[in-house]
């Protein structure tokens, strides 16, 4: 075999040996425990949620809620900061859903507060205080501008939030995009546990630490008469054996001592009685301010809040350092676990509210795998067919770099770890037809060289040549086509773009040295003196 002839049909099955080695996991259901020992391919290749079925939600952030917190934390920092200064104030509060009202004392406390705030806040309005009731009222606003673009990164960090929780989740390849201006699209493939996933991604995961407020009695307490500086909350506890819920009132005080933002880590642990438990760890902030607190508040409650639900409120017994502490209840493995997954992955700044959830059946998802199956073997047929008459042997080698083509695609969509969609089905289809398309371009032009008198094996060198820039250009192109849809194109429409692209960039290979080989082969060697086609 002449040495390029023998170059050529090496790497081709290299490549071929490769594609059958990522295929065999996809192949072979039941793979043998040597394999599973060895550093061999164990991933088979992903299938998308329309064809392994899963869930699709539609999520809606509630970004006024973020507007409003935004409000929030400038209130408790500008509370903070006036007791801090020494500045005698009524108090400091959310006033509607754009701004925070101080209300004050005297006039000449009124305009020191006002210089104040236009330096510590220069993009919210400061207005001339008016009299209200015997006492100042001074109010910043926030104007349409700033809320909106508190509003559009509400839902760009919901949608970062929510990508973190799936990854830890554990789901291959989920589709997670902002569609419109508040809602986030999110795709499952193969997920079976809707509820589970779905309160999951949409637990808001707020935590916080407060006080419990020793001087009133929850059990007698109501909402009239609640100091103005405390608010109720619930401890909601399962019992394990009836799974019986109970609930159990504390008095909190209304300002947070601790938020999870200060959070660096949250892992499962289990206790002496073998009940699981969250382990927190918090970052050199948090665990300084953790120390402070506790050292300040010994023998005194201090519970533990996510979501406005108290987890546990245990008494403080001593000064605790280092930055660790635990949130334990009544809650099952898998409940901590999640807990912990919605803790490292941070809170959501905003509510999202699920306003479309559609659970796809995997039996869905076998029939349009069967239905994409059955199109690309009638497209097969019916490609092989053609060929094989109108362009008789020759047609037949093009076959066969049709089928190295199936083949060395379908190895690199498994050593990739893409995900194959029923578009992606689609594409592989469409290549079926393009594989034997730069061969019909270079058998013309062999027929044209043939027409002319040249011998074999010139009109294939020939053929070949002539037809090369021709098949680089209509390649090159498809590909920043599929670039292009690839880049800025929805989860389906990406699985296309990822087969055909994969797909041209094969063709390229088996339609100029795949099939050329197998020529160069008869020809080289004297084995046939015309070409059949």
């Amino acid at each position: 075999m002449p040495k390029g002839i023998t170059s050529r049909v090496t790497l081709i099955l290299i490549f071929l040996f490769l594609s059958l080695l990522y295929l065999t996991p996809t192949l072979v259901p039941n793979l043998p425990s040597w394999w599973q020992g060895m550093f061999f391919p164990k991933d088979k290749i992903h299938l998308g949620l329309d064809l392994q079925g899963g869930i699709h939600l539609v999520m809606e952030v509630d970004t006024q809620k973020a507007v409003e917190g935004q409000l929030d934390l400038i209130a408790t920092d500008l509370e903070d900061t006036l007791h801090s200064k020494n500045l005698r104030f009524r108090n400091v509060s959310r006033l509607g859903s754009d701004r925070v009202a101080v209300v004050l004392y005297d006039r000449s406390t009124a305009d020191e507060v006002g210089k104040f705030l236009k330096s510590r806040y220069p993009r919210l309005n400061v207005q001339a205080p008016f009299d209200e009731g015997g006492f100042l009222n001074l109010q910043l606003r926030m104007d349409d501008k700033e809320m909106q673009g508190i509003r559009d990164k509400s839902v760009q960090q919901a949608l970062e939030t929510i990508r973190n929780r799936i990854d830890q989740f554990g789901v291959t390849e989920p589709v997670i995009q902002r569609e419109g201006t508040r809602n986030i699209v999110v795709q499952l493939p193969g997920v079976q546990d809707p509820k589970r996933a779905i309160e999951l991604i949409g637990k808001t995961a707020r935590l916080e630490f407060k006080l419990v407020d020793e001087g009133v009695n929850p059990a007698t307490v109501t909402p009239g008469t609640v100091p103005e500086d405390a608010e109720i909350l619930m401890e909601k506890k399962t019992d394990p054996d009836t799974h019986v819920v109970t609930e159990m009132p504390y008095v909190l005080k209304k300002k947070t001592m601790i938020t999870g933002d200060l959070l660096t880590d949250a892992q499962v642990r289990f206790d002496q009685y073998n009940m699981p438990y969250v382990a927190i760890e918090f970052n050199s902030v948090g665990a300084r301010l953790f120390d402070q607190v506790t050292a300040a508040n010994v023998g005194k409650r201090f519970a533990i809040v996510l979501d406005n639900n108290i987890y546990s409120a245990p008494v403080i017994r001593e000064r605790i350092s280092g930055g660790s502490a635990q949130i334990s209840g009544s809650f099952t493995e898998q409940e901590a676990r999640d807990l912990a997954i919605v803790l490292r992955a941070g809170a959501l700044p905003a509510p999202v509210h699920v306003i479309q959830n559609v659970t796809v059946g995997p039996s869905l998802g076998q029939d349009s795998i069967n239905k994409g199956l059955i199109a690309g073997l009638v497209g097969v047929i019916l490609v092989v067919g053609f060929m094989a008459v109108y362009y008789k042997l020759s047609g037949m080698v093009a076959n066969l770099g049709m089928v190295l083509n199936i083949v060395f695609l379908m190895g690199a969509l498994a050593a990739f770890g893409a995900t194959l969609t029923l578009p992606g089905i689609a594409a592989i289809v469409l290549l079926i037809g393009m594989s034997v398309d730069a061969n019909v371009l270079i058998f013309e032009r062999v027929r044209e060289e043939l027409r002319l008198g040249k011998t074999p094996k010139a009109a294939l060198d020939a053929g070949y040549d002539k037809a090369f820039l021709t098949i680089m250009d209509s390649h090159v192109t498809t590909l920043i086509t599929a670039a292009v849809l690839f880049q800025f194109g929805t989860g389906p429409v990406k699985g296309f773009a990822v087969s055909l692209s994969l797909g041209v960039i094969i063709n390229l290979f088996t339609a100029l040295v795949g099939t050329k080989v197998v020529f160069d082969y008869f020809l080289g060697r004297g084995r046939a003196t015309k070409i059949s086609i």
